[in-house]
């Protein structure tokens, strides 16, 4: 039997993190309703059980990432994809929803761990520039389609082998993963830089409080001693955070970077776009369950057009980024998934299947360009010195916003007075986000960017465009 080579032993190694992180977060959208049924729980707590995994992870990935500079990437990828692991075993195992709310925390901080640490393994592993260059369309052709395909793979396994199994699917890619990994991934050696802990404490405290209220201020009251404590939490550890980053040099985030409009911009429509797209994916997993009796198969199916063709908008933008300006290009995707969004604000059990359809595969071609045309516009406004920083704010403001987005849309969900009205009001405050976005985005980043292509005597255009990894 031929040997295979090493190239694609490295890539499988490294991407089984990424496949396992992004399948997670898509495969609950479809398993969500039967995992309510089977568990009895409420709305707020499945809410917290598909939340409760962004929270970790949104939280603990600026620190894991310090941690992976300090005691060495490779190490830290196996420990973040070993917890990930013991995590899923207990999700699939869980008597109850309070063990499966535990044990998703627990997952979102083995990915905190892992997904950080791959991307640096990765550029590592392939030092030769076009041979990197090749390795990373085939990461991106990877990750897109782990995500594209997960609803209908979720659907898949929960109709056929149950919800468990959504999870136990993650054991043998993660013991592959490490395997390879140990085998062919060379070991990194760590720096003495150290942790901001206190300063991540404070992000930590704000997350989880924000989280509590809204998930829980429709069920406890608004004005409830519980969520009016939570967001007096929140607000001071924010306090704490500003406080303490103003007087030290061992700063959680870059925050001279966002005094630029153009860095500050894309971090915005960062957070706006995961918050209306994964926002969306939670409600639309449950409505079509829910309102028109659909079986988890035909859940997934139903919902595949809203990201199967996030890889055709990763080609549209890898095709068009060297003629057109990143600021048009992200303001029309935004008012395109904007008006897509809107336009299902009519949406009713009656309505014919191929309405939302089209509506969701124009929001899954935009946010395929969406997706790597910010990354590029922050990597872009950062400078290359700070590419690596850039790209670490960028996703860390993008989690929170999934984060935001689904506890946002789990609350309207749960104050509205059916399904109907609540997919309505949902679509609504998601088309919203997205206008929100296009408007972010021509005030920051088009108008800077035309000032300052107009300063050189040059075209609007970005200075040498950054042909960013889809996500």
């Amino acid at each position: 039997m031929p040997k295979i080579p090493p190239g694609p032993m490295k890539i499988t190694a490294l991407a089984a993190g990424f496949v396992m992180a992004s399948l997670d977060t898509t495969v609950m959208q479809v398993a969500g309703a039967t995992i309510q049924e089977r568990l009895h729980a409420s709305l707020s707590q499945l809410t917290w059980a598909v939340d409760g995994y962004v929270l970790t992870f949104a939280a603990l990935l600026m620190l894991a990432g310090g941690l992976a500079n300090r005691a060495g990437a490779r190490r830290v990828y196996l420990w973040g994809m070993a917890i990930f692991g013991v995590a899923s075993l207990a999700s699939a195992l869980a008597p109850g929803i309070g063990i499966l709310i535990a044990a998703r925390l627990l997952q979102g901080a083995g990915a905190a761990l892992f997904m950080p640490s791959s991307l640096a393994l990765l550029v590592r592993a392939f030092p030769d520039a076009r041979e990197r260059t090749k390795v990373l369309g085939v990461w991106s052709a990877i990750v897109s389609s782990s995500m594209a395909l997960g609803p209908t793979a979720g659907g898949v396994m929960v109709g056929a082998f149950g919800w468990p199994s959504i999870f136990l699917i993650n054991l043998p890619v993660g013991i592959a993963g490490m395997l390879l990994t140990r085998r062919h991934i060379a070991g990194t050696e760590g720096d003495a830089r150290p942790l901001a802990v206190p300063g991540h404490a404070a992000v930590i405290a704000g997350l989880a409080g924000i989280s509590f209220a809204l998930i829980e201020g429709p069920q406890l009251g608004w004005g409830s001693v519980p969520v009016i404590g939570a967001i007096a939490a929140a607000a001071l550890a924010a306090v704490l955070l500003i406080g303490r980053e103003r007087r030290t040099g061992n700063q959680v985030m870059p925050w001279a970077l966002f005094h630029g409009a153009r860095f500050a911009g894309a971090n915005a429509v960062g957070f706006l776009f995961n918050a209306a797209f994964y926002g969306s994916l939670f409600m639309i997993g449950l409505y079509v369950q829910h309102a028109r009796g659909a079986s988890p198969l035909q859940a997934g199916l139903e919902i595949l057009p809203l990201t199967i063709f996030i890889p055709v908008g990763n080609i549209v933008f890898a095709r068009v980024s060297g003629r057109i300006a990143t600021g048009p290009l992200l303001a029309v995707s935004f008012l395109t998934a904007g008006a897509a969004s809107l336009a299902l604000v009519a949406l009713s059990p009656s309505t014919p299947y191929w309405v939302p359809a089209v509506a969701l595969s124009l929001t899954s071609i935009a946010g395929g360009i969406i997706s790597p045309a910010m990354t590029a516009a922050t990597v872009n406004a950062a400078g290359i010195g700070h590419a690596n920083t850039a790209g670490s704010v960028l996703n860390a403001n993008r989690q929170i916003g999934s984060l935001v987005g689904i506890a946002s849309i789990g609350a309207v969900l749960a104050v509205a007075p059916g399904w109907t009205a609540g997919a309505a009001l949902s679509f609504l405050l998601v088309g919203a986000a997205y206008i929100a976005g296009a408007l972010i985005t021509w005030r920051l980043i088009h108008l800077p960017e035309r000032r300052e292509a107009t300063a050189a005597n040059g075209p609007a255009l970005d200075p040498q465009p950054c042909h960013a990894r889809p996500a």
